[in-house]
């Protein structure tokens, strides 16, 4: 594998996550709220995510974890595979040599590598993407935040009761085919026609640490890895999940 570049930030006793194709930790936020310590990975160096951060292919760092026995450190593993190859809106996780460009769908080897490093484990996907089970679908609005934001996830070796998706209270604030709608979300995607400022963006997310637009798309509200790792951590605390 590449040599990983390795950038501490923290270190502690709680239990341990990786997050691969981690970006700018949109999801390490929400898990590091719920109780874990996390470690990221990603291809692209990521100087805004606030976590233990190692620069290498999330697939090969994995893989090596496991070819080591290291794996057996983590208690969970998260995952953001890119999977954008028919995506028009594609922001670079990995594979990628920026913004914009085209990717494999890497959901296939990297549920392969996951069930092999025998963890529990989550895969998210937005919606119209690569085909992961929808173990869990989440929304800004479940957890009253300025964005819709409709994300997906598989839970591998555990599971959770899904919450109601409720209802939405208008519309996404933006130009929709010349004509302009206001509503209580912002846009978190793309740029221009009526899109959000990157502080609006930050607001809605719940975001603070990055100020760099591409990464605030690409991110997911830490709101939801917050509510996934809490769960997760329930049920280990009962003996529930494997």
């Amino acid at each position: 594998m590449t040599h990983p570049v390795l950038i501490r930030r923290e270190h502690g006793t709680r239990p341990l996550l990786l997050d691969l194709f981690c970006c700018a930790g949109g999801a390490a936020m929400g898990y590091h709220l719920a109780g874990f310590d996390v470690v990221g990975v990603d291809i692209a160096p990521r100087p805004n995510y606030p976590f233990t951060f190692v620069q290498a292919d999330a697939l090969e760092y994995l893989a090596d974890l496991i070819a080591t026995g290291e794996i057996e450190r983590y208690a969970i593993a998260h995952s953001s595979p890119p999977c954008q190859a028919e995506c028009a809106l594609t922001i670079g996780t990995n594979r990628s040599r920026g913004w914009g460009r085209d990717h494999a769908d890497l959901v296939p080897p990297t549920r392969i590598l996951l069930e092999a490093s025998g963890l529990p484990y989550v895969i998210e996907q937005p919606n119209g993407r690569a085909e992961i089970r929808k173990d869990l679908t989440l929304c800004g609005e479940m957890f009253s935040l300025g964005v819709l934001r409709h994300r997906n996830f598989e839970l591998g070796r555990w599971t959770v009761a899904r919450p109601a998706h409720v209802k939405h209270r208008g519309r996404v604030r933006g130009w929709r085919h010349g004509e302009f709608f206001d509503g209580p979300y912002v846009a978190a995607y793309g740029n221009g026609g009526g899109k959000p400022t990157v502080p609006e963006l930050q607001a809605a997310m719940g975001i603070t640490w990055t100020d760099v637009r591409e990464e605030l798309t690409e991110a997911i509200p830490p709101a939801y890895s917050r509510w996934i790792g809490a769960a997760f951590l329930a049920q280990t605390r009962t003996g529930v999940a494997a």
